[in-house]
């Protein structure tokens, strides 16, 4: 039976070998520090921190993270150890919260060897303290026993340090930190929850499963299934939560803005982040999301409003023509034109209100549009000119626009959910919908969306959480590239070749399948010290070309089951290049969202019926925007 500890309250250990599982819901530190009889800490040697993770008889976690599984061996500590404090602290300059006030209460457990609990705590009545000790394992007549602590400090871990008498404390602190915002860029991130069927739980244009072969790719919508064949799920169904179930608290989302109320008989007036949401980010998220909807209902009302005003003036027709005596002559006129005025009038009146609803979105994204956020706004936004790298990713990503040709000159943002559920493939070939542009540069044209995709995806994330790499087999996306090759993003200079296409790919293959097993494992903080768990987007330019069967392989391997744990695909291809292979890679193209480098109508949706033109978002021409905003991102991974 598990023992659950207050404050102060103390219990026997009745083995040796131990692990301690933390969670907090939010990133923490945990560590460790030696004592000696005298409860003092006699250097830094005796501090088991994210940047010296193993002591004889002790090892602690690499990375902040809200869940941490730390191990003792007390028979293995030195003879001249007589306590065991187990801390944890809230990293500093990660954007993250400053003290443990705003989160939920640290809780703690020790375990034995078979996994089964001896004792929990939970620490509560922590307010302005940023570092904390947990527990406590001492030695008394011999036996080791745990004490629940619970001792916070406003002052950090400097202060908790200096206060168990370690020289250099602040000093050691300061390393800590370092070590742990060192650690943040090889946090592996959670699998972003699913629904049976693939999607995304959550609204948002673009957040689909993929689509069947024989119908275009669809952007899909938490209140409606779009077709589509079922995609990869992550390992383990989703992210696990941590948090205590006695502790689990509800909040509600912060209330939309005011709206002014109209005078009689006018049209209220748009405001922007007029929805709910926790926050502006996320109202102005669904506030988009109403904005598709919404032109996707009165669209869809307008096109009925005209199909029964035209099956109304056929059964019309029909009946007054019916008797052959009437079917000539006056009376035979006067029907067909009575019926005509009757359609005429239904279906001016239907576009009546399609008008005034269109007007009413079109004045809704004029003030939308200017309140967006980098991550949502076009290259053109002015947002851009005062980019700043962010210090956490955001909610979403604009993918290009969407509109319908009711009203080409209204665009609704196509925005997808971060982490990305699926990889992205950049049509190369030639449109459905046709274009002004030869072979060549539609390539040319596909690499700069490419391009432009990915740098958008450096600049949402913060410094070294998000890496690029580029595949080229022969160098045909050189120009294109130049923007990231020229601003130092890339860790490494594009691969070329079939060695190195095959080197680049085993190199994700591993990092997936140490990322998975650790996730599956419950050791996401022992991952191999060389492993870069960032998030990474492969951009592969020309393909096939410079691909072999094995190449191939690990390609569908990743596209698969690369999403889960970080490992993103950007393809840019022609399908019709791939032909000879068969049908062999038609599961890689259905697991990717297909998007194109010019206007297309590809985007079918099931739910209205309509045929929704996607256009990329692009940098204006001769544009500098791009290789500022990627120098300021090289810039902060440099520091």
């Amino acid at each position: 039976m598990t023992a659950e500890l207050v404050r102060g309250q103390n219990h026997p250990l009745p083995m040796d070998r131990l692990e301690i599982r933390v969670s907090a819901g939010k990133p923490v530190l945990a560590g460790a520090t030696l004592s000696d009889v005298q409860g003092k800490v006699r250097g830094a040697e005796w501090v088991a921190h994210p940047g010296s993770p193993r002591l004889p008889g002790l090892e602690v976690a690499r990375q902040a993270a809200a869940d941490h599984r730390l191990v003792v061996d007390l028979n293995a500590l030195p003879e001249a150890v007589h306590r065991v404090s187990v801390l944890l602290a809230l990293p500093t300059g990660t954007g993250g919260p400053t003290s443990f006030a705003s989160v939920a209460a640290p809780f703690t457990a020790v375990t034995g060897p078979t996994g089964a609990d001896v004792v929990s705590y939970s620490i509560t009545g922590l307010g302005t303290e940023s570092a904390v000790v947990a527990l406590e394992l001492y030695r008394r007549q011999g036996a080791w026993k745990v004490r629940a602590v619970g001792q916070g400090y406003a002052g950090g871990l400097a202060d908790l340090l200096g206060d168990q008498g370690l020289p250099g404390a602040r000093d050691l602190a300061d390393e800590i930190r370092a070590a742990a915002v060192g650690g943040a860029a090889r946090s592996v991130a959670p699998a972003s929850p699913r629904t049976p069927q693939g999607d995304r739980v959550g609204p948002g244009p673009g957040a689909g499963g993929p689509p069947r072969d024989d119908r275009p790719d669809v952007p899909a919508a938490p209140s409606r299934q779009f077709v589509g064949d079922e995609a990869p799920s992550a390992p383990g169904g989703g992210p696990v939560d941590y948090t205590h179930p006695r502790r689990k608290r509800t909040t509600r989302p912060a209330p939309a803005p005011a709206v002014p109320s109209p005078r009689p008989g006018e049209r209220p007036r748009p405001v922007a982040g007029h929805a709910t949401g926790w926050s502006m980010e996320e109202r102005l998220y669904n506030q988009v999301w109403g904005m598709f909807e919404d032109l996707a209902r009165t669209a869809a009302a307008y096109r009925s409003a005209v199909d029964f005003a035209d099956s109304r003036l056929e059964r019309e027709i029909d009946a007054a023509l019916s008797d052959p005596r009437s079917r000539t002559g006056p009376t035979g006129s006067e029907a067909r034109r009575q019926a005509q005025e009757k359609r005429d009038g239904l279906t001016a009146q239907a576009r009546e209100v399609l008008d005034r609803d269109l007007d009413q979105l079109i004045a809704e994204s004029r003030v939308v549009e200017p309140a967006l956020a980098p991550a949502f706004a076009r290259w053109d936004h002015p947002v851009w000119h005062g980019y700043r790298v962010p210090v956490e990713a955001p909610l979403a990503l604009r993918l290009g626009d969407l509109h319908l040709p009711v009203r080409p000159e209204l665009h609704i943002p196509m925005l997808v959910r971060l982490p990305l559920e699926r990889g992205l493939w950049v049509d190369s070939g030639r449109p459905g919908s046709g274009a002004e542009l030869d072979s060549a540069a539609l390539r040319r044209r596909a690499m700069d969306t490419a391009v432009a995709h990915a740098a958008r995806l450096l600049a949402v994330h913060p410094a070294g959480e998000f890496t690029v790499q580029v595949i080229d087999p022969a160098g045909a996306g050189a120009g294109p590239l130049a923007p990231l090759t020229g601003s130092g993003v890339l860790d490494a200079p594009p691969a070329a070749g079939a060695q190195g296409v095959a080197d680049v790919l085993a190199r994700l293959v591993r990092r997936v399948d140490l990322v998975q097993m650790a996730v599956r494992g419950g050791a996401a903080d022992s991952l191999p010290p060389d492993l870069d768990t960032a998030g990474q987007l492969l951009i592969v330019n020309d393909f096939p070309h410079g691909f072999d069967d094995r190449a191939l392989t690990h390609l569908r391997y990743l596209a698969d089951e690369g999403p889960a744990v970080g490992v993103h695909l950007l393809m840019v291809a022609d399908r019709e290049d791939a032909r000879e292979y068969g049908p062999v890679l038609d599961p890689l193209w259905r697991s990717l969202l297909r998007i194109t480098p010019v206007p297309d109508d590809h985007l079918a949706d099931p739910w209205v019926g309509h045929a929704w033109t996607y256009e990329p978002s692009l940098p204006p021409p001769g544009s500098e925007v791009l290789r500022y905003v990627l120098d300021q991102v090289a810039a902060a991974r440099r520091s």
